[in-house]
């Protein structure tokens, strides 16, 4: 199942009557959602639809504007988020996050930045290479400390790390229009994980 990233989420929608709307429509289109985030303030928010084509895990912009029109009705018609707001739908790029179980059997051996909530051993934040996954645990190689265990749950959010390795693992789309954003004139980033944190082991 994937996870719905909810940092910044206001109280305008329940992000699993979300995912419950857009899912669907996206799937039968024939792509993966990557994720669904609301973000911003009343009065200017952003529902961010994030999905990739199965075969390059990228999106072409012709493909951006397919989901949006796609999901202009169904979204009106249910009136899921109060007030005002923009639609963006977006390829999920080459350093992506990481947001179904699925991704991190998919990056193994590539770096990563993430956040815990709750934190483990005391730490909020970590960046290292991902060395195993299970399934229910994330084994991260940490620089200068070694592999330590991350629960699953515990990851409130994570991000591929651009690297040269990362660059020639991933596919380039033929044509140019991945990595764009679409957004909807009706209505109306990523988490960013701060890398002079990394490893804290200590609140904000």
């Amino acid at each position: 199942m994937e996870r719905i990233e909810d940092d910044f989420l206001t109280e305008a929608a329940n992000p699993d009557v979300l995912n419950a709307l857009i899912a669907p429509i996206v799937a039968e289109l024939g792509f993966d959602l990557v994720r669904v985030q609301l973000s911003g303030k009343p009065g200017d928010l952003t529902l961010q639809i994030m999905a990739e084509d199965p075969a390059t895990g990228q999106l072409t912009l012709g493909q951006c504007a397919q989901i949006s029109r796609a999901l202009d009705l169904p979204l009106e018609e249910a009136d899921p988020i109060e007030g005002e707001y923009a639609l963006e739908v977006s390829s999920p790029g080459i350093d992506r996050p990481l947001t179904r179980p699925a991704d991190w059997q998919r990056w193994l051996s590539h770096e990563v930045r993430l956040k815990l909530d709750p934190p483990v051993d005391g730490r909020v934040r970590a960046h290292g290479v991902i060395s195993s996954f299970d399934g229910d645990t994330v084994t991260l190689d940490i620089k200068s400390v070694g592999p330590i265990l991350l629960p699953l749950a515990a990851i409130a959010s994570a991000k591929l790390v651009l690297t040269p390795r990362l660059i020639a693992a991933t596919r380039p789309l033929d044509a140019s229009g991945a990595d764009e954003t679409l957004e909807s004139p009706e209505d109306a980033d990523d988490d960013i994980i701060d890398a002079s944190n990394d490893n804290d082991s200590t609140e904000d």
